[in-house]
């Protein structure tokens, strides 16, 4: 594949993503307007941030695992 091929996949992606999430906005979710009433989306919040940053420490452990078996090899 040439470069422009890639530079035209590239945009048209974007500018679908673009417009998927421009259509998508337009919509009110009363189901986190209930959670955000009730105070129950900050459980959620935390819960997310937890595991991202459980996923985080994991993959940086493997990584670093990972460059340590790098180095024995060499």
């Amino acid at each position: 594949m040439n470069m422009n091929n890639i530079i035209k996949r590239i945009s048209l992606s974007f500018a679908a993503t673009l417009l998927s999430l421009l259509s998508f906005a337009q919509d009110t979710v009363q189901m986190a307007d209930t959670m955000r009433s009730n105070g129950k989306i900050y459980v959620v919040v935390t819960v997310c941030l937890v595991i991202l940053i459980g996923l985080f420490i994991y993959v940086g452990r493997v990584d670093r695992k990972v460059s340590k078996l790098e180095q024995e090899l060499k």
